[in-house]
């Protein structure tokens, strides 16, 4: 007779099955009831809905949205596939977000479908689906994304509402940034005669400083007899032009973002103090609050340390023989990587505080980070090897977060373009808080993005002379809650807030966070 953990690995075979073939809409008639109840009980399942589910984690907790906000898009595709084959299409505002890379979990999501029912279906975590019963956009006009049916990128301009240009102008900005010239947009705007939005449309392109493709439309619809009137639908010029069509659309996102954030964080920020004179001073305070540091950054990331692991792993005086449980090995291996990999920031810390451009010793050094974060847990051989090679190679997801982080090529794009900008910028505050930001908004790691987030954070303080700021783990919730917003919403004020509030403690000398005794 099998024994229980037997029992359990034949589900989870079947689950891989499953999974191996792409499928993450699992319905109750692919696995057995057997294999599905055992799966349910032991967490690895997770009910979407009545007869749907979706793979998940046994180290999840009630109510985690993870496993939930993970797989949103590729349950949504699968689920509707179900449901209507290939008579459906995502409506042409989402349509135009997923193009433009806002890979965010909408409230809603709205989609179009011949025999769609016109009422709600309700989802896990307050989210839903409502599929109204409309026609579908011409066959020339739909595109299948990443396993999404969607409008094209050029038909989602021409039937996206005007409300958007307003309300999502990083969005709007983003998918026009990605039109090759005129004709994209051309031959739908003539097809239907949209006189009106085809002037909608070159307001848009001039706002960004594409005149050429603004006066083609123009020039183009007016010849063939249509009475054109150029509007902008945007409330404001975009902070830069967009000279030629760029090749990720998260590079114009990020851009965009960082202009338009970075005059309220100017506004919110603490002045930076004098010029620091003394390296070793400054690099002496740092050290002191080491420890600090490592317990409340760890901490943050949810692994269990206390000041005597950390002080016996510094000073070489743990060793993997001392305890065999695996969840303390890695612990102790994480604090020993912390160690090794701030050692490596402070002699960066010195390369800011000699005068040396912070944006480029970020760039120049962050690998290096990085590198020596993980190097114990490769060595302990509970982290790859190659996962030490650089930038990720799949996808991430973020722990109870909306935001979908920018796929692996995505990644390669925009950490050039975010260290370009921290090179650029000439304020202080600007590169402290969305240097930290724009960090984990790429999320360019398999791991270990928070604890680099805050290491970035830290290089650019010390390069205005602000002293090194410790987030406490108390405050996670306030902490990870601001950065949603910057993420999802592009609200950048709570995260300036939160850290403005712990510098501005920090230079008025107020007691910062305190380890533990136990």
């Amino acid at each position: 007779m099998a024994s229980p953990s037997e029992k359990l690995a034949a589900s989870l075979e079947a689950l891989k099955a499953l999974q191996d073939k792409g499928i993450v809409a699992i319905r109750s008639r692919d696995l057995s009831r057997t294999h599905r109840e055992r799966l349910l009980k032991t967490g690895f399942l997770q009910e979407v809905m009545k007869g749907w589910y979706v793979p998940s984690g046994p180290e999840e907790q009630a109510g985690d949205s993870t496993a939930w906000y993970a797989s949103f898009w590729d349950f949504s595709a699968g689920y509707l596939n179900g449901r209507f084959g290939k008579e459906w299409c995502l409506s042409a505002e989402q349509s135009l977000f997923l193009h433009a890379g806002n890979r965010t979990v909408p409230q809603q999501l709205l989609v179009r479908a011949p025999k769609g029912g016109n009422k709600p279906t309700r989802l896990p975590h307050n989210t839903s689906l409502l599929d109204m019963r409309v026609a579908l956009p011409a066959r020339t006009h739909r595109h299948e994304l990443q396993g999404l049916r969607t409008y094209s990128l050029p038909a989602a301009l021409v039937f996206t509402g005007p409300g958007l240009f307003r309300q999502n102008a990083t969005d709007a900005r983003a998918a026009l940034a990605m039109v090759q010239d005129a004709s994209d947009v051309l031959a739908i705007l003539l097809e239907g005669g949209h006189s009106t939005i085809a002037g909608r449309l070159a307001g848009a392109f001039r706002n960004i400083g594409r005149d050429k493709v603004a006066d083609d439309i123009i020039n183009t619809m007016k010849r063939t007899g249509y009475d054109v009137r150029e509007t902008d639908p945007f409330e404001e010029l975009a902070p830069f032009e967009v000279i030629g069509r760029e090749p990720s659309p998260y590079v114009t996102r990020i851009r965009l973002m960082w202009y338009a954030m970075r005059e309220h964080v100017m506004e919110n920020f603490p002045g930076a103090p004098e010029r620091i004179g003394d390296i070793d001073a400054y690099v002496k305070r740092v050290r002191e609050v080491y420890v600090t540091d490592a317990y409340h950054s760890l901490s943050i990331e949810g692994y269990r340390v206390n000041a005597a692991l950390i002080e016996r792993v510094r000073t070489g005086a743990w060793h993997p023989d001392d305890n065999g449980e695996d969840r303390e090995q890695r612990d102790a291996m994480a604090a020993r990587g912390y160690h090794e990999a701030f050692e490596a920031v402070i002699q960066s810390v010195r390369k800011v505080l000699a005068g040396e451009n912070p944006g480029e010793v970020a760039d120049n050094d962050h690998s290096t980070w990085y590198r020596e974060l993980f190097a114990p847990s490769v060595t302990a051989g509970i982290v790859s090897a190659g996962d030490l090679a650089g930038y990720r190679n799949g996808p991430v997801h973020i722990r109870k977060s909306m935001h979908t982080p920018p796929s692996r090529e995505a990644v390669r794009d925009t950490m050039p373009l975010l260290f370009e900008l921290l090179r650029e910028e000439s304020n202080p505050a600007v590169r402290i808080v969305l240097g930290h930001f724009v960090f984990v908004y790429i999320h360019p790691y398999i791991d270990g993005n928070g604890r680099m987030g805050r290491f970035l954070m830290n290089v650019m303080l010390a390069a205005s002379g602000y002293p090194w700021t410790i987030i406490p783990v108390e405050r996670r919730d306030e902490y990870m809650q601001a950065l949603e917003a910057a993420s999802v919403e592009q609200d950048i004020e709570p995260f300036t807030e939160f850290i403005a509030t712990l510098v501005r403690d920090g230079l008025e000398g107020k007691p910062g966070p305190r380890v533990p005794a136990n």
